[in-house]
């Protein structure tokens, strides 16, 4: 079927979403909330999507044919999880529109190949080689220099899959320790600050950005973002442009966050590229009039995209399961600081580094919204 056909999807219809994680729940909050109904199809029954689906398929990835059943009555698909087999979304395309595409999946979810697309549409990125030998490794040192970051071509998320290498003599270990498969070698970036922009593409090619967020991360996981970021114009609008570049490259149709590094010297370069929602995005069910869940919802059926403009400075805050680790943490205490909004996601299981939940606030300014939301989280014990 035609991903790019133009007439809209109504509210009524069956949307589905592939995956059962958090930002799957979200969309389909938003979803049902705009008066639609939502299939989640997931590979684990007691996820969060799972308590606000109207149909739920529980299946594995790899099974086409589970996957061609559960898409049976559904208007679309879109994705809330990128890592899953490029053949899971060709399966779904076959019998239904999933947007993004699948070929946008298959680009994104490859380190070496969302670098050959930023390279080919001369879209700025930090210098990098693709390494697939302890040999070609040491090739890539030499070029890049050190520090540098050896990371997974594929299946990296949150830090996951990555080494830094400080040393020549390091390297085989890192090549190692990775399990010698495909790896991208990246120069290190000396950078001021990161920043994500989220940006929603329609059927009809129009794209919108909600304004570009500032992002803190700690050990490689985001911290807490915020906005306005608090950045030259000129910078804030050029990371806007390179997203909407991005999305129109990829013929994306539906949200996707592109993140980015804001170098010591001013450049910008787009570190990575989720075809989703993204976690920094989700400030804008607070601070925008239009979520980025809503904002999915409206580009995938064809609707027109919502406004994105910042009502309210706003921070959020990421909770991690190691706040369970003394227990139940402190809600009320987190609660009574004004301003602050408590979203959890319904997982059964509080793991360190796993995301459970997240703080918003909005203020006066994000300075004001940063410090309530860290106050709250910490007050959490």
């Amino acid at each position: 079927m035609n991903t790019h056909a133009t007439a809209p999807i109504l509210p009524g219809a069956l949307l589905g979403v592939l995956g059962g994680g958090q930002l799957g729940a979200m969309f389909a909050t938003a979803a049902r909330r705009m008066g639609y109904r939502v299939a989640v199809i997931t590979d684990t029954a007691d996820c969060p999507a799972a308590r606000h689906a109207d149909r739920l398929y529980v299946g594995s990835y790899d099974d086409l044919a589970f996957l061609t059943q559960a898409a049976a009555g559904v208007a679309v698909v879109t994705f809330e999880f990128e890592n899953v087999p490029a053949a899971a979304g060709e399966a779904l395309a076959a019998a239904v529109p999933v947007r993004p595409h699948p070929a946008v999946l298959s680009t994104t979810q490859n380190r070496a190949r969302e670098k050959a697309f930023l390279v080919e549409r001369g879209i700025p990125c930090g210098r990098h080689a693709v390494v697939e030998s302890a040999a070609e490794l040491n090739a890539a040192v030499a070029e890049i220099g050190l520090p540098a970051v050896l990371k997974t071509a594929a299946f990296g998320y949150d830090g996951k899959g990555q080494r830094i290498i400080r040393e020549p003599a390091a390297a085989e270990a890192a090549w190692e320790s990775l399990r010698g498969v495909t790896c991208v070698l990246e120069e290190w970036i000396d950078f001021s600050c990161e920043l994500s922009v989220v940006a929603a593409r329609g059927l009809d090619g129009a794209v919108n950005a909600f304004p570009a967020v500032r992002n803190d991360h700690a050990n490689h996981i985001l911290d807490v973002s915020s906005v306005p970021a608090g950045l030259p114009v000129e910078v804030l609008g050029e990371a806007e442009h390179l997203a909407a570049t991005v999305l129109s490259e990829l013929d994306v149709v539906g949200v996707a966050g592109v993140e980015f590094f804001l170098t010591a010297d001013g450049r910008l370069l787009v570190n990575e590229i989720a075809p989703r929602t993204h976690n920094s995005g989700h400030l804008t069910i607070e601070a925008c009039p239009t979520s980025q869940f809503e904002q999915q919802v409206r580009a995938i059926c064809g609707l027109p995209l919502g406004a994105t403009q910042v009502l309210a400075p706003a921070a959020m805050a990421n909770l991690l399961g190691d706040r369970w680790a003394n227990g139940e943490p402190d809600w009320p205490a987190a609660l009574a600081v004004p301003g602050v909004g408590l979203h959890l996601y319904g997982k059964a299981e509080p793991r360190p580094g796993r995301k459970m939940g997240h703080l918003t606030a909005t203020a006066a300014t994000a300075e004001q919204a940063i410090a309530a939301v860290r106050q709250a989280r910490d007050a959490l014990g």
